[in-house]
């Protein structure tokens, strides 16, 4: 494979990152927005925001390459792995302590 070919081939994984970043950050405005109740809305967030930082710093990573700034990218990627879905358990565990009912179906509070 040409170094052409190889460079083609990643800015086309750089592109493809990126745009499956700025999906999955859509879809988590989208259901912070929509959704109902503070755990379905913990749930989005904590799910689809990861995967959608988690793309964008993949591609970052892969822009800038191994060294220095990419190397932090990938740290911070990481970082964010542990850090959303813990701070979404932590805000779901404490509207369950001041007693915030989930939403159910049927249910007319919106």
């Amino acid at each position: 494979m040409t170094a052409a070919a190889m460079e083609t081939a990643r800015v086309w994984l750089v592109v493809a990152l990126t745009l499956l970043g700025l999906f999955f950050s859509f879809v988590s405005m989208t259901g912070v927005i929509r959704l109902p109740d503070v755990y379905s809305r913990a749930h989005t967030a904590s799910q689809a925001d990861t995967l959608g930082a988690g793309f964008g710093l993949a591609a970052v990573a892969l822009t800038v390459g191994l060294a220095g700034a990419g190397f932090k990218s990938v740290l911070l990627l990481f970082f964010i792995f542990v850090t959303n879905p813990t701070a979404a358990h932590a805000i779901a565990r404490a509207a369950f302590e001041e007693g915030i009912v989930p939403w159910t179906n049927g249910d007319d509070r919106r």
